[in-house]
């Protein structure tokens, strides 16, 4: 079975099993985990905060981050097909207490214009603009990268605003390998960041958040009263931190092998590609075949092949480290037998 559902869907390498037995641990609770202070420590280094904080998820980061930044009744500026609006259970509303404002973007890029119109003047009837959030690379939008431009000019509009800015950075160094911008300088037009460590960076689990070193000391808190206050967890954070040591530079594999992909199925009649292939994931109109996303799901399992329903006629294809060239060609093969 040729698993393309998901870049979370990667094993750890030996290196990161070797590292997680290896690690020395303490209480982290207690600030005593040293492997979870050098895996924070790195990702201070490569982000250009002043502080970071281990986490367990992506979602857990980013809500994390909506509650330090926020307050109850609070509104939250975001793109309408961004993660946190559609993944994450409506956990900002029920966790935090704030409502998501949700403007169309092009790409995943909001208009900074929209932007600019949408924060709320002081007026009793309206709530509060608390936050603003980007993601980059954006899912819904077929691994699209937001271009550098458009995260400077909403930066610059959210500061003469007195509004944070927040980067639901999943896949960020998917969007920075592909880009060749650092990720320090896309950090550079946010005022926290959260990324990542599985996905296409492969480790089994954990996220960094990034901010103020003011943030970060009341981001733990929160994190504690979320019960994500673990114990020896450098265990888990050893894997991390091979993660971003050696497993960065080879996700220009996985771009290489989604448009070998792209390329591969477009060429298939029936088959249409849908987005722009800048990153890791590959967007395929199916409806050409006379079947719904789901039907096409199930005779492609029967295939070997998993992939996930994007819409009614999309298929969503996401290539990663556990996906060779050899394993790309075998599913072109086998999407044309059926």
């Amino acid at each position: 079975m040729i698993d393309l559902r998901s870049d979370t869907v990667t094993k750890p390498t030996r290196a990161m099993r070797e590292a997680a037995f290896e690690a020395e641990v303490g209480d982290d609770v207690y600030e005593e985990d040293p492997t979870v202070k050098e895996l924070e420590n790195r990702a201070v280094e490569i982000t250009g905060k002043e502080a970071a904080l281990f986490v367990t998820s992506g979602t857990q980061g980013n809500q994390i981050s909506v509650l330090t930044h926020c307050q109850p009744g609070d509104e939250v500026l975001m793109e309408a097909n961004a993660h946190l609006f559609l993944y994450e259970g409506a956990s900002m509303s029920a966790l935090a207490g704030v409502q998501p404002r949700t403007l169309q973007g092009t790409r995943g890029a909001m208009n900074p214009h929209d932007v600019k119109a949408a924060i709320r003047p002081d007026d009793i009837h309206f709530p509060e603009t608390g936050l603003i959030c980007l993601e980059n690379s954006h899912n819904k939008a077929g691994g699209a990268i937001l271009p550098l431009e458009n995260m400077q000019d909403i930066h610059q509009i959210a500061q003469e605003s007195g509004i944070p800015v927040h980067l639901d950075g999943a896949r960020l160094f998917n969007a920075s390998v592909a880009s060749g911008i650092p990720v320090k300088t896309y950090a550079e037009q946010t005022d926290t960041i959260q990324f990542c460590l599985s996905k296409g960076l492969g480790a089994p689990v954990g996220s960094i958040i990034a901010g103020s070193e003011d943030f970060i000391r009341k981001a733990r808190k929160w994190r504690k009263r979320l019960g994500g206050g673990l114990r020896q967890v450098g265990i888990i954070a050893a894997p991390g931190l091979v993660a971003l040591n050696d497993m960065v530079d080879r996700l220009a594999e996985d771009h290489e092998h989604a448009q070998q992909l792209a390329e591969g199925l477009g060429n298939i009649e029936g088959l249409e590609i849908e987005n722009n292939v800048d990153t890791n994931i590959v967007l395929v109109n199916v409806g050409g075949r006379g079947k719904t996303s789901h039907e096409f799901l199930e005779d492609l399992k029967t295939q070997g092949v998993l992939a996930v329903p994007f819409g009614p006629y999309t298929v969503r294809f996401v290539t990663h480290y556990d996906a060779s060239g050899e394993d790309i060609d075998r599913v072109i093969e086998r999407v044309n037998q059926f």
